[in-house]
């Protein structure tokens, strides 16, 4: 395999592997909608610092630790399922508390929370984003399997996944891009208190069901 073919055959299945529907598109998309554009972008931009960590923790070989260490992989796994459910709650207890709020509040105070929400520091959307995919063991061990397939012979490893690790970074910074951008048009309509309240209902199931999923699953 040439260095050229395997820049292509990656950035192939890594675009594959970007707008496949997850966890860090299901958290991205719920923030444009609920939140903003900026603190989607934000969020997004953790995600990608997960990806280029795992893309180095794997070219050093610490990613191996997680395909051989059943402790390692384990811990890992909990923490994960625990920022998930956790994470998830706090949307589906968000969305339970506003629906305790009467019609009148809700578009009364609609600006003013949307201010708030505003106002908050990108910094939590950045760490949310990078918890979520650090946290996922399972990134980890794709990565372990899936980085060295696309390595040619002769090539400076480390460089080279870091390389490859960098394009699939970039191919999803602009996949959240697209995401937060396409949902601007509608973020007036779908920002409303009880479409505000579903989305974090929806989010919140979701995460949590991957919580749960993640902390039942087997190696």
């Amino acid at each position: 395999m040439t260095t050229e073919s395997a820049l292509i055959s990656f950035a192939f299945a890594a675009t594959l592997m970007t707008i496949t529907p997850g966890i860090d598109t299901a958290l991205v998309l719920r923030t444009a909608v609920v939140e903003n554009t900026r603190h989607a972008l934000w969020a997004g931009c953790g995600v990608v610092t997960g990806v280029l960590a795992w893309g180095l923790l794997t070219a050093l070989g610490l990613g191996a630790v997680l395909a051989v260490s059943e402790t390692a992989y384990r811990v890992l796994q909990f923490a994960g399922a625990a920022y998930l459910v956790w994470l998830g709650a706090c949307m589906l207890w968000a969305a339970a508390r506003t629906r305790t709020a009467n019609t009148a509040q809700e578009m009364g105070d609609h600006d003013s929370a949307q201010s708030e929400s505003r106002g908050r520091g990108a910094r939590r959307w950045f760490v949310r984003g990078l918890l979520t995919n650090l946290l996922n063991p399972k990134v980890g061990v794709f990565y372990v399997s899936f980085l060295p397939q696309f390595i040619p012979t002769g090539v400076n490893v480390v460089a080279f996944s870091m390389v490859l690790a960098a394009l699939h970074a970039g191919l999803s910074l602009l996949w959240f891009v697209g995401l937060a951008l396409a949902a601007r048009p509608f973020e007036r309509v779908l920002a409303r208190p009880s479409t505000a309240r579903a989305l974090d209902g929806i989010t919140g199931t979701v995460l949590v069901g991957f919580g749960l999923r993640l902390a039942l699953d087997s190696r």
